[in-house]
């Protein structure tokens, strides 16, 4: 197997951690439980894997329980030695099915197996959402500090904004917390505060403002002002100079728009 006979930590892709998880990674080996578990107090614990604990030891975990008995919940950062591998042999589908991962550690509890809980210190956000994902972006640019290393050409940044090699602003105003990306070009525009435009995009005659652009996006041409949204990589989105003027779309699967 990939993993072998080694501990590992499983990370849930869509789980940002203000703290990070290095010095969990070495109280983890100093320590050496068979699970380290990741927890905090949510208002909602209904919609997450939750915690009961007593004594500050792990002894019964759920998953997405009707009637949670606790608000710990399970933050999606889990450290393991490879006792896991038999826990997961071990369960079997839940009622959804699936083969859950809160079962299988429950699993190591039923076995007297030492499973530690850590209370998250600091904020966490889960951006399995566009609305948690933009606040998480929120939070990471709320510590950014200015740095412009890019070509200013009669524009001008204000605040707390940074300019990464390579990009190219042309007449344009940019308001903090924002960050451009390396080769961004902006031209005749607007961004404003907590927007983040990844590298190679290009913004011309067009406002954006508590947005994330990923790599390669464009936005031309826009008549209002595009807020609180999410392009994915080489997104464009562009006004056409036809007419009859109509709208025109190609949307993947389990997308949104919204038109005012």
């Amino acid at each position: 197997a990939f993993l072998g006979d080694d501990s590992f930590v499983m990370y849930l892709g869509d789980n940002l951690l203000q703290g990070g998880i290095v010095e969990l990674v070495a109280a983890f080996r100093e320590h050496r439980p068979e699970a380290l578990i990741l927890l905090t107090p949510v208002p909602d614990p209904e919609n997450y894997g939750v915690a009961e604990l007593d004594g500050g030891r792990v002894v019964r975990l759920a998953e997405k329980p009707a009637a949670p008995a606790t608000d710990l919940a399970l933050v999606g950062v889990y450290m393991f030695t490879p006792a896991i591998h038999d826990a997961a042999r071990a369960i079997v589908p839940s009622a959804r099915g699936e083969l859950e991962i809160t079962d299988a550690i429950q699993h190591l509890v039923d076995s007297d197996r030492r499973v530690e809980p850590h209370i998250v210190v600091g904020w966490w956000k889960d951006t399995g959402r566009l609305d948690d994902l933009l606040e998480a972006n929120r939070l990471v640019l709320d510590r950014l500090e200015a740095r412009v290393q890019g070509e200013l050409v009669d524009s001008s940044c204000d605040g707390r904004v940074v300019v990464e090699p390579g990009a190219r602003l042309e007449r344009s105003t940019v308001r903090g917390p924002a960050v451009i990306g390396a080769g961004a070009r902006l031209v005749d525009c607007y961004v404003g505060p907590y927007t983040a435009i990844g590298e190679g995009c290009t913004i011309e005659r067009a406002e954006v403002e508590h947005s994330i652009l990923l790599s390669g996006s464009s936005v031309t041409g826009l008549e209002g002002r595009m807020e609180s949204s999410l392009l994915g990589r080489n997104v464009k989105i562009g006004r056409g100079s036809g007419q009859p003027r109509a709208y025109r779309f190609m949307v993947g699967d389990n997308s949104e728009i919204g038109i005012l």
